[in-house]
C-alpha cells in the first residue's frame, strides 16, 4: 500500500512538471502568433503595405524587446517558434519552387542566377571586409542578396551556426532594403528601354525576395512577371547545393581548427527538396488540388514564417544594432546597386 502511494505521488510530480512546462511552451508559442498578427495588421496600413507582414513583425518584436525586456517566462515557446517553426516554413516554402519549369524552361536562366549568387556573396563579403563590417551579417546579407531573401537566410543560418541576434537583424534589413529596390523597380520601368520580358528577367534575377519580384514584375504584365517569378525560382533552386556547399566549407574549417564542434546536417532541406518534388510532379497531376488549397498552404506558410521572425526579432538588442549592422547595411546597400546594374547588362 505504501508503495503505491509513493508511485501514486511520483506520477502527481511528473504530471505537474509536464504541465509546468507546457503552460510556458504554449504560451510562448502563441505570443509569437499574436505578434505576426500585429505584423499582419500594420502591413495594411498605407505605406507599410509594400514593406510587408514579415518586416512588420521583425519591427514590433524588437520595438517590444527594447520597451518590455525578453519574455524570459515563456522563453521555450519563443524558441520552439525560432527554430523548429521556422524549419518547417522552409520545409513548406518547397512547394512554391517547380522544379519542372525551371529545368525546362529556365536553364538558361538558371546559368545567370548562379552567377548572381556568386557575385552578390563575394562581393559582400569583399567590401564587408574593408568596411571592417560584422562578417556573420555580412554573409548572411550576401546570401540573401544573392538567393531568395529571408528564406535564405532562415535556410543557411543554422549551418553557419549564426546566432538568434544576427539571424534576426539581416532579415529586417533584407526585407526593408528588397522593398525599397522593389518600389524603385516599378518607378523605372516606363523609362528603361526593356521590352516586358527583358524586364522580367531583370527584376528576377537581381531582386532580394518572391515578393520583391512579384510587386516589381507586376507592372510589366503577366508575361514579363511570368518570367521574372521564373527566374527567381531558379535561385531558390540554386539554395540547395548552396546550403550543401556551406555544409562542407563549416566541416572543413572545423577540421582546420582541430575543432569538435559538429556541423549539424540540415534534414529541413531534404523536406524542402522532397516538398518540391512533390509540389511539381505529383500535385496537380497524380492528386489534383484547387487554387484554393495552395493559396492557403502558402498563407500558412507565411505565418510560419512571421511567427519564427518574430521569436529571432525578440534576440535584438538595440544597444548592439548600430555598431554590427550599418557597416553590412552599407556594404549590401552597394552590392544590390551593382548587381542590378550587372543584371541590367546581361539580360
Amino acid at each position: 500500500m505504501a508503495m503505491q502511494n509513493v508511485q501514486v505521488k511520483k506520477k502527481l510530480v511528473q504530471q505537474k512538471k509536464e504541465t509546468s512546462s507546457f503552460i510556458p511552451w504554449i504560451s510562448g508559442i502563441a505570443f509569437t502568433f499574436l505578434i505576426a498578427l500585429f505584423g499582419y495588421l500594420l502591413a495594411q496600413v498605407p505605406g507599410f503595405d509594400h514593406v510587408g507582414q514579415l518586416a512588420c513583425a521583425i519591427i514590433i518584436a524588437v520595438a517590444y524587446r527594447q520597451v518590455f525586456g525578453y519574455p524570459e517566462a515563456i522563453r521555450s515557446g519563443i524558441a520552439f517558434s525560432s527554430k523548429r517553426l521556422l524549419r518547417l516554413a522552409i520545409i513548406l516554402y518547397g512547394l512554391k519552387l517547380n522544379i519542372d519549369m525551371v529545368l525546362h524552361e529556365g536553364l538558361g536562366l538558371l546559368v545567370r542566377d548562379a552567377g548572381v549568387i556568386v557575385f552578390a556573396i563575394f562581393l559582400t563579403i569583399g567590401i564587408a571586409k574593408l568596411l571592417k563590417a560584422d562578417k556573420m551579417i555580412s554573409l548572411l546579407l550576401g546570401v540573401g542578396t544573392g538567393v531568395c531573401g529571408a528564406a535564405a537566410i532562415a535556410a543557411v543560418a543554422p549551418i553557419l551556426k549564426s546566432d538568434d541576434e544576427d539571424t534576426a537583424i539581416s532579415v529586417g534589413i533584407i526585407a526593408l532594403v528588397g522593398t525599397v529596390f522593389a518600389i524603385a523597380y516599378t518607378l523605372l520601368r516606363p523609362i528603361l528601354p526593356l521590352s516586358a520580358i527583358d524586364y522580367g528577367i531583370w527584376s528576377g534575377i537581381s531582386l532580394h525576395e518572391i515578393a520583391h519580384v512579384a510587386l516589381a514584375g507586376a507592372p510589366a504584365g503577366q508575361d514579363g512577371l511570368a518570367v521574372a517569378l521564373l527566374a527567381k525560382l531558379g535561385r531558390v533552386f540554386l539554395l540547395v547545393p548552396l546550403c550543401f556547399i556551406f555544409m562542407y566549407l563549416m566541416k572543413r574549417k572545423s577540421a582546420e581548427n582541430q575543432s569538435e564542434a559538429k556541423v549539424e546536417f540540415p534534414w529541413f532541406l531534404i523536406g524542402f527538396l522532397v516538398m518540391s518534388l512533390f509540389g511539381s510532379y505529383v500535385l496537380g497531376h497524380s492528386i489534383p488540388v484547387s487554387t484554393g488549397t495552395m493559396d492557403g498552404i502558402a498563407t500558412m506558410t507565411t505565418w510560419f514564417l512571421t511567427a519564427a521572425m518574430v521569436g529571432l526579432g525578440l534576440n535584438v538588442s538595440l544597444r548592439d544594432l548600430r555598431t554590427k549592422a550599418l557597416k553590412p547595411l552599407i556594404a549590401m546597400g552597394i552590392t544590390s546597386i551593382c548587381l542590378s546594374i550587372l543584371a541590367y547588362f546581361i539580360v
